[in-house]
């Protein structure tokens, strides 16, 4: 007697394609402040911290609605990188966008590297786009 058992394939959903944005070179990003690159209609602050690591997420300020977030003040909240709103000052988490003031809000994040040694890039998915 043979027992024949039927396989369960799982499929992930397809990923969405990302499109790499060539910023600027990774020392015009100065230490603790941002900068603002507008990619296909999206605004993204995109900030270097003083370690080096590359952040970028919405610019939009979602508490004022002014695209103002490349302009905040960057720091640390219980050892997680944060910038501040320069309106309101709430302040957001670099790593995920959630604010961390009002854990119910949140910004976009992007993927950002750094590619050939000294350029930034950010990436735009189809499912991060707003």
């Amino acid at each position: 007697m043979s027992i024949t058992s039927e396989a369960t394939i799982t499929r992930r959903p397809a990923e969405a394609a990302a499109r790499w944005f060539d910023i600027c070179s990774y020392a015009d990003l100065i230490p603790e402040r941002g900068a603002c690159a507008m990619l296909d209609g999206t605004q993204v602050a995109v900030f270097r911290a003083f370690d080096g690591t590359l952040y970028a997420l919405s610019n939009l300020d979602p508490f004022s609605g002014a695209y103002v977030l490349s302009r905040g003040i960057l720091g640390t909240r219980d050892g997680v990188p944060t910038v501040a709103s320069p309106m309101y000052k709430q302040v957001f988490d670099l790593r995920t966008g959630v604010c961390l003031d009002d854990p119910r809000v949140a910004v976009p994040v992007f993927p950002v590297r750094r590619a050939d040694g000294d350029r930034v890039e950010v990436a735009l998915t189809d499912d991060r786009r707003q």
